[in-house]
């Protein structure tokens, strides 16, 4: 697929922006869990041990996809992925909310792969 040069950039800094928009605004909830490594305390379940990784990997994956877009997009949807399915495993229950992020990562992964085929 041939993207615009113009296309290409405002896709770019549009998934940017939002990856910014998700680290600003869910770092505070990360470390407000309290101890927000996965696997430290013992009472934490399956459920918070899981997801507290996909946001630690999410957020480095936000984080790296301004300057490595296809490896931040894999860091980002694919753990996000991995939650999902877990979530739907263990609680019958989707996260909706980290969709957005999810969507992130596939925005990164598109941008990655098109970086090498666009029109001037």
């Amino acid at each position: 697929m041939k993207l615009k040069k113009r296309d290409y950039k405002i896709i770019k800094w549009v998934t940017r922006i939002l990856a910014t928009a998700v680290i600003i605004f869910g770092l505070p909830f990360y470390f407000g869990y309290g101890n927000p490594l996965p696997f430290i305390k013992s009472e934490y379940s399956i459920w918070d041990n899981v997801w507290l990784t996909v946001f630690l990997l999410m957020f480095i994956g936000l984080g790296l996809g301004w300057k490595f877009e296809k490896i931040g997009g894999f860091l980002t949807s694919i753990p996000i992925l991995i939650g999902f399915i877990i979530g739907f495993i263990v609680e019958r229950d989707l996260t909706l909310h980290m969709v957005i992020p999810f969507l992130i990562g596939v925005l990164y992964i598109f941008i990655g792969f098109t970086k090498k085929r666009i029109e001037n």
